[in-house]
């Protein structure tokens, strides 16, 4: 049976009885091969590694997964929490799992659009949603449950939650900008994958994919002009003191999505399962509520450190989105998206689906 995000949710938040045949993201339900708890007499413990500093609310979300999940499953899955990208990076780590290794990491669409499902990539598409809410009633369809079956499939990934905020992705530039014109021959540091270096170029800047790590130094340096990402990611690392000028354009509305692999989860019983993934869902609503304080903070410290920030009228949004729609119109042959991708999910996210 699959079950959608709001009931999964529901179901976490009133931590009702467990169904049989519950999924992560509606995929098939997972069997005992000996190695989960009731079978051993062991408890199961989960190793989770994230980039994410002790005190974002991503990992402060992780701290209550963990509680969570061990209180609820009476201690017979325990989570081991890694932060700081102390138990490897990403790559290093899916690698873990595609081997069948009991680890947990976070990702996002354009990063799991490389293992056998490209269209994962429009959730990290310029302009796809034009709200949360439109996000979440995407995240909450059978489209969306296929979706993470094919990765379970195709990539030997499982998706245990979506709703994780990671934020709305806004521009940190030394220049002020208002319109996607004014990113003309500026250097913008983006992800280090194609579809972020594509989608940038249709909004006019030239894009140059850097880890986040090197981007303090390269900004100072006028390697680069502009970076892009939520106001506290910006501001957790102090790019405000290289960078004087912010546009609130909201050009990906974001969330982390954390997976494991699909061989360790299918040696979880149904209820482990489930425990793992509806306490996933309730920590993302905590998440979400730490975020919004934690973005408010974000920005007023941008502003006390002397950053323009800019809000966009509804005429300089309408630049933006139109500016994105050549990236879409070229997604199915340059990224290898289905075809029709955009309009099947603005259909369901309007509400107009058949």
């Amino acid at each position: 049976m699959k079950m959608t995000w709001t009931k999964r949710v529901m179901a976490a938040l009133l931590c009702g009885a467990m169904m049989a045949g519950m999924t992560a993201c509606g995929g098939q339900t997972g069997t005992n091969n000996g190695n989960a708890a009731d079978a051993s007499g062991a408890a199961v413990t989960i190793n989770v590694g994230y980039e994410n500093a002790t005190s974002e609310p991503a990992a402060q979300a992780a701290e209550k997964w963990k509680t969570l999940v061990e209180e609820k499953s009476g201690g017979s899955i325990q989570l081991e929490l890694f932060p700081n990208s102390t138990l490897g990076k990403k790559n290093d780590l899916i690698d873990q799992m595609l081997m069948g290794e009991n680890v947990i990491t976070v990702a996002d669409g354009a990063f799991l659009a490389d293992y056998g499902v490209p269209d994962f990539g429009i959730f990290y598409a310029p302009y796809t949603f034009e709200s949360w809410d439109e996000l979440w009633t995407v995240l909450d369809s059978d489209w969306y449950a296929n979706l993470c079956d094919q990765l379970a499939s195709a990539g030997g990934l499982r998706v245990l939650s979506s709703n994780w905020i990671y934020g709305a992705r806004d521009i940190l530039s030394i220049k002020e900008i208002h319109t996607p014109a004014d990113l003309k021959g500026m250097k913008l540091r983006v992800s280090s994958n194609d579809l972020s270096v594509s989608s940038f170029e249709s909004l006019g800047s030239t894009p140059v994919g850097m880890d986040m790590s090197d981007v303090y130094q390269a900004m100072s340096g006028g390697t680069i002009d502009a970076v892009e990402n939520p106001i506290t990611s910006l501001y957790n690392r102090s790019f405000q003191e290289v960078a004087k000028y912010l546009v609130k354009n909201e050009h990906i509305l974001a969330t982390s999505m954390w997976i494991c692999g699909e061989s360790f989860f299918n040696t979880l019983t149904e209820e482990q399962q489930q425990i793992l993934i509806e306490c996933a869902d309730e920590a993302g609503l905590y998440n979400n509520e730490l975020y919004d304080a934690a973005t408010e903070e974000a920005e007023q410290g941008m502003k006390d450190a002397g950053v323009t920030v800019t809000e966009l009228t509804d005429e300089e949004k309408a630049q933006w989105v139109e500016a994105a729609q050549p990236f879409f119109e070229n997604a199915t042959q340059s990224l290898g998206w289905t075809e029709g991708l955009y309009d099947t999910v603005r259909g369901i996210a309007e509400g107009t689906a058949a």
